[in-house]
């Protein structure tokens, strides 16, 4: 099925093929109406070209809805790079990848993904002017999960709030699906809040970087974990992680992670509602690593970015206040503010243009 039958809604799909350094890209834009768009660059070794361009528009439209929210004047997009990183990732490769987002003009900014690390951005901006989430060797903010998991945990503390009444997490069993690049910091808030941990993850050297540190923190099997007597479940690993078989056997109240498009599929959202559980939509509390990337371009500013980041916690009481008022789960309500401010305040510059 061709983009155009898939009816997604995105403006521009733009695939970027060099032979020679073996790089295959697909570069997705959502929407510009709130501004150019901004998004990771995953670095993936998808099983096919199908599963990539799956991936991509799924991941750019959830970025443009995810700034949407955040109050953020940027539109959304996401790249993905076919390949094994630990073996098809070079300077050649990244440099013409450089070279394929300067050719859009400025439409898309990149930053780190899955796969992707700040050193990496430093090399394609050696290509490109339109590249943040840089080190700050280069004028950027340097590791951007940091502020990705303190607005999760911002996020956290208001479901809690509507959950039990009380905006902590203390006393609280909190099991986080993924302790690497944001989980591992999430952990680090939840137990100065008073939480106890349960982690899992695919990597065992992820667990015991964590145990080290924290040998208090429990730890299961990852496919264990979400069956655990929980009273909030945190994926942060890859998205899919919110499917019919693990919500039937979902023990937590609240479910707030920062992994990219949980629910697996339309009408997961529905079932959690029916179950009693509170989901706090994914892209609404895990816009932190959005807000300091995008805070790069004008000159990042430490404490302007995480003064923003703390939004997230008003903006999530925001999303389930909405919900309530309209008879409709979280997600949706989600959905409809950001399709709302993407309408209201994007009506008047339906494309963005460099320099207009």
């Amino acid at each position: 099925m061709g983009v155009f039958d898939r009816g997604t809604g995105h403006e521009q799909v733009t695939y970027f093929a060099d032979p020679a350094s073996g790089l295959r890209a697909i570069v997705a834009i959502y929407s510009t109406a709130l501004g150019p768009a901004l998004g990771g660059t995953r670095f993936y070794p998808y099983a096919s070209e199908d599963a990539a361009l799956a991936d991509v528009l799924n991941l750019s439209k959830a970025m443009a809805y995810k700034a949407a929210c955040a109050g953020i004047d940027l539109g959304g997009g996401k790249a993905v790079i076919i390949g094994d990183p630990a073996t098809d990732k070079t300077e050649a490769l990244l440099r013409a990848y450089g070279r394929a987002v300067e050719s859009l003009g400025g439409r898309y900014y990149t930053a780190c993904d899955v796969g992707t690390y700040v050193e990496d951005m430093d090399v394609i901006a050696r290509e490109s002017s339109f590249v943040t989430g840089r080190s700050p060797a280069h004028g950027g903010a340097g590791d951007s999960s940091i502020l990705t998991a303190y607005g999760v945990f911002q996020g956290m503390r208001a479901a809690a709030e509507a959950a039990w009444g009380s905006a902590s997490l203390r006393g609280k069993r909190v099991g986080v699906a993924g302790v690497g690049k944001v989980g591992h910091h999430l952990v680090e808030h939840l137990l100065d809040d008073g939480a106890s941990v349960v982690v899992a993850d695919v990597s065992r050297d992820a667990v015991d970087r964590v145990r080290v540190m924290h040998p208090e923190v429990d730890v299961v099997d990852v496919d264990a974990l979400v069956a655990q007597p929980l009273d909030v479940y945190a994926p942060c690993a890859l998205g899919g992680a919110l499917s019919d078989e693990t919500v039937d056997v979902l023990q937590a109240r609240v479910v707030c992670g920062a992994a990219n498009n949980q629910l697996s599929h339309p009408g997961v959202e529905k079932v959690l509602e029916e179950r009693g559980v509170l989901y706090a939509p994914d892209y609404v509390v895990n816009s932190g690593g959005l807000i300091q990337v995008a805070d790069e371009i004008e000159g990042y500013s430490e404490p302007r970015a995480r003064a923003k980041a703390a939004e997230i916690f008003d903006t999530t009481r925001r999303v389930f206040a909405l919900a309530a008022e309209e008879g409709v789960p979280p997600a949706v309500a989600a959905d409809r503010l950001a399709e709302r401010r993407m309408s209201e305040i994007g009506r008047l510059r339906r494309f963005w243009l460099a320099g207009r």
